[in-house]
């Protein structure tokens, strides 16, 4: 059986394997869709400055800026399946210790910062480690499908049901969102180690370097992702739209709570309900994705994915001054983000070759996913300067800026692209 292909070829459908991978994803993001909701409220809790607040959607995604090229190299370089228990083992660890002090009335903000950071770090494992192993338990055909159900699976909880149930338990307890998500992740872990690999492709057979080295250093192994990505002019933009994006809508969540109670006269266990309504266009985005992305193909998804969600950014800013408005707007965002990464996600598990996919994987992420925190400083820094509904006018101007920047080279795009794997 060749590098790429199915663990299990005779099982019907996506397969035992991939399942348990579905089920300790889908009970994860759940888990941090509760906590997603809590720490803003728990900072708000402590301070009203927009800029501290924002240092907490900036602490949670920081970690994609700073650790994500070496996250990858470990990815290429160990089991997966592992990697995945051993990064959850330790968030775990760390959400029972700030849930004891939180429990005792020690919180302090810089806690908040503490433990935001740390989980992030452990998803950068964990989510590559994750990606990486879809397209060996399941056939190259199928993998729309099990991104779309990965991708819904993710909405439904880290955006949909995890936040309302996170705003109700953080008004019920305060502590209680922490200990809840510990417990999905012990959930999470059971089931990962029920994973099989039978055909032992969880953990990847360096190939040797032009040296004839089987194992190089880790800046060299960092690096060799970088300058395939760099290389490759598909996926390098689908990468540059992807962080724009993510920069600009970051720019608004990241004051959201505030946002949520100062504009929309919101209250903490609104703020849940509402956070998970807006994300309601992400569960419909999810569940038609495969089929979308199958009948307009990827450079028409790329489009208008990218002028769709920037549109309904600006608007929000001008318009959004009832939560029904704002909950119609965004979901246009939500659903554009859910049919955006299936064809991403699809698009790289079959450019990328698999020994190269942590690190590849890990590049595209420090781009798209580093551009989160500096979303979310920039965006309290604008709220702080010109008010809360700043962000989300200046953040969709960027991104609609960009977005026409690129149509040129969109345009010279075939409208589907397909590409063997290297081996």
């Amino acid at each position: 059986m060749t590098e790429g292909t199915a663990v299990r070829r005779e099982e019907r459908g996506l397969g035992r394997n991939f399942h348990y991978l579905l089920s300790a994803y889908s009970i994860q993001t759940l888990g941090e869709g509760v906590v997603i909701a809590a720490l803003p409220l728990l900072a708000s809790k402590l301070t009203d400055d927009p800029r501290l607040i924002s240092w907490v959607p900036l602490a949670t995604e920081l970690p994609w800026l700073l650790l994500a090229l070496v996250g990858g190299v470990i990815v290429d370089r160990y089991d997966r399946r592992l990697l995945m228990i051993g990064a959850q083992t330790i968030q775990t660890l760390l959400l029972v210790t700030v849930a004891l002090v939180v429990t005792l009335g020690g919180t302090q903000i810089w806690m908040i910062y503490v433990l935001a950071f740390g989980l992030c770090a452990g998803d950068i494992v964990f989510m590559g480690s994750s990606r990486a192993l879809i397209p060996t338990v399941v056939r190259g055909a199928d993998l729309e499908t099990a991104n779309g159900r990965n991708v819904t699976a993710e909405t439904l909880g880290r955006m949909f049901l995890g936040p309302a149930l996170g705003s109700a338990l953080f008004v019920l307890f305060v502590p209680l969102p922490l200990w809840t998500n510990a417990v999905t992740y012990v959930v999470s872990i059971v089931l990962i180690s029920r994973i099989r690999n039978a055909a032992g492709h969880f953990r990847v057979v360096p190939a040797a370097s032009a040296e004839g080295s089987e194992r190089r250093g880790v800046v060299a192994e960092m690096m060799e992702g970088v300058r395939w990505l760099a290389r490759h002019r598909v996926l390098r933009v689908v990468v540059l739209l992807a962080a724009t994006s993510n920069f600009s809508v970051f720019m608004a969540q990241s004051i959201t709570v505030l946002f949520a109670r100062d504009v929309l006269g919101v209250g903490d266990a609104g703020y849940g309900v509402l956070v998970a309504a807006m994300a309601i266009g992400g569960v419909v985005g999810g569940l038609v994705s495969r089929r979308v992305v199958a009948h307009f193909g990827t450079r028409s998804v790329v489009i208008g994915v990218s002028v769709a969600s920037a549109l309904s950014l600006v608007a929000i800013g001008l318009f959004g001054r009832q939560p029904v408005v704002v909950v119609a707007l965004f979901g246009v965002w939500s659903a554009g983000l859910s049919v955006w990464n299936v064809m991403a996600q699809s698009l790289s598990q079959r450019l990328v070759p698999n020994r190269l996919m942590g690190r590849v994987g890990s590049a595209t992420r420090m781009i798209a996913f580093g551009a989160l925190p500096l979303g979310a400083l920039a965006g309290g820094l604008v709220a702080a300067a010109y008010g809360l509904t700043a962000p989300w006018v200046i953040g969709g101007i960027v991104h609609l800026t960009v977005a026409l920047l690129t149509l040129p080279a969109l345009l010279r795009w075939p409208s589907v692209i397909e590409a063997p794997q290297e081996g």
